[in-house]
């Protein structure tokens, strides 16, 4: 199958996903230190974001230093403070308070420069809305603002109000052709209140759709197929999205013909396309 629903585990700071099926091109990891505390890494072949999710780190990369990366208390507290770095590079982070970081991979072999994107960088889209359930708001850590600073790499935080629908209509991005574009794709989850969950439906072109509970702390992964996400009332749901393309940047997505005529109905839906080009 071209989908893997990865439960919550203790991941002790190791990759949850590191090239492996069914998104060769994806590395996410999940790293928790406390203060004083570091962790290292070098990725020949992929280019990473670091995001704090929560706390405050000092990041280091090959000999550029940067001071004071992060700081917001959750997910839901403000936007993203995070840094960039290029393949192969030599990452050191250093928990400056107790903090729990996202190493956000896509597969990239080209030699990149890092750079910082602050909060007031992160770039917003608001999609949907809450009459038609369809209402998020997605902020773009590497959007099309970074296009000329990145590989092929994409990403970004998606806030979907209570009991709504996101990755809808249903769409699909696994085929380079007209109208199309083939990018692997990562979902990652929390909730408010943690206790929160929602679903997650995935499937291929005619076939019946798998359909799988979601989480706080769950991560999805696909390389193909349409896969529209619900949250349940009383839940709003925050998901960090990592999209890497196959043979380019930019993301195009193929909106399913039965359902292309929401599109007109759901506010946004243009602005969101052109944030992902």
């Amino acid at each position: 199958m071209s989908a893997k629903m990865i439960r919550r585990f203790e991941n002790g700071n190791t990759p949850i996903l590191d090239g492996g099926e069914p998104t060769t091109l994806i590395h996410f990891n999940l790293v928790k230190l406390a203060a004083g505390e570091a962790y290292s890494y070098r990725l020949p072949d992929f280019e990473t974001a670091i995001v704090p999710l929560s706390g405050s780190c000092h990041v280091s990369i090959d000999d550029m230093e940067f001071n004071e990366v992060g700081g917001r208390a959750s997910v839901w507290a403000g936007q993203a403070d995070s840094i960039y770095a290029g393949p192969g590079a030599a990452v050191t982070i250093t928990a400056l308070a107790s903090c729990e970081i996202a190493i956000a991979g896509g597969h990239w072999n080209a030699p990149m420069e890092p750079f910082r994107i602050s909060p007031e960088e992160v770039d917003l889209v608001d999609v949907g809305s809450n009459e038609t359930k369809s209402r998020r708001r997605i902020f773009h850590i590497l959007g099309n603002k970074q296009a000329d600073r990145v590989g092929r790499l994409l990403v970004s935080e998606l806030y979907a109000d209570e009991g709504c629908w996101s990755g809808y209509p249903p769409h699909k991005h696994d085929t380079d052709q007209q109208g199309e574009t083939a990018h692997e794709e990562l979902y990652h989850w929390r909730f408010d209140p943690p206790t929160g969950f929602g679903s997650q439906l995935w499937y291929e072109e005619g076939q019946e759709p798998h359909a799988h509970a979601t989480r706080n702390g769950d991560t999805f992964a696909f390389s193909t197929g349409y896969h529209p996400t619900a949250t349940s009332p009383g839940h709003a749901s925050y998901i960090f999205t990592i999209l890497v393309g196959k043979t380019q940047r930019s993301l195009v997505q193929n909106f399913e013909e039965v359902h292309r005529p929401l599109m007109a109905k759901i506010p946004g839906i243009d602005a969101m396309r052109e944030k992902f080009r």
